[in-house]
């Protein structure tokens, strides 16, 4: 791959990439290190030759692998991110996501953002994640029941106050 096609790939890809993996370590440091990692992984693969449409599932996939080790390693056991400045919550009119998102086991909030932040299908969410195809299906469904469900014990304590 040329450093043009390269530039290119990465102006295309890098913002979501490092909005998936920040969101699913929760911290910012993590993303900025595992992005890197994941370009030069990709890179100095096979796949650094494929073209830059079909790089995507790829570098999510390595992403994935990368995020799956340091979980392994327990080098990201608590999941947290600091308040904005000036963050209101507003408990009737606003679902806090990313206290849903930190309830979640690192599975689910890994489906959950690869299909609806990303908006992949089911077969490239397989393809990403090295799951099968009814694998991201069973566990996407039972990853949107959860969701379900802490939404629903937020909303009746929000009612019970």
């Amino acid at each position: 791959m040329d450093e043009q096609t390269f530039h290119a790939l990465y102006a295309a890809t890098a913002k979501p990439l490092w909005a998936y993996i920040a969101r699913l370590s929760g911290r910012p440091d993590v993303a900025n290190d595992l992005l890197q990692e994941t370009y030069c992984r990709f890179l100095t693969s096979k796949l650094g030759n494929v073209e830059p449409v079909e790089a995507n599932p790829y570098l999510f996939r390595i992403a994935t692998n990368l995020l799956n080790d340091r979980w392994r390693k327990g080098e990201d056991t608590k999941w947290s991110e600091p308040q904005e400045i000036g963050f209101q919550r507003d408990l009737d009119t606003q679902i806090d996501v990313r206290d849903l998102m930190q309830q979640l086991k690192p599975r689910e909030r890994q489906l959950l953002w690869l299909a609806y932040v990303e908006g992949m299908t089911h077969s490239e969410i397989a393809r990403s994640t090295g799951l099968r195809l009814m694998s991201v299906r069973i566990l996407l469904f039972r990853a949107r029941q959860r969701a379900a469900e802490l939404l629903g014990r937020k909303e009746r304590a929000v009612h019970e106050v």
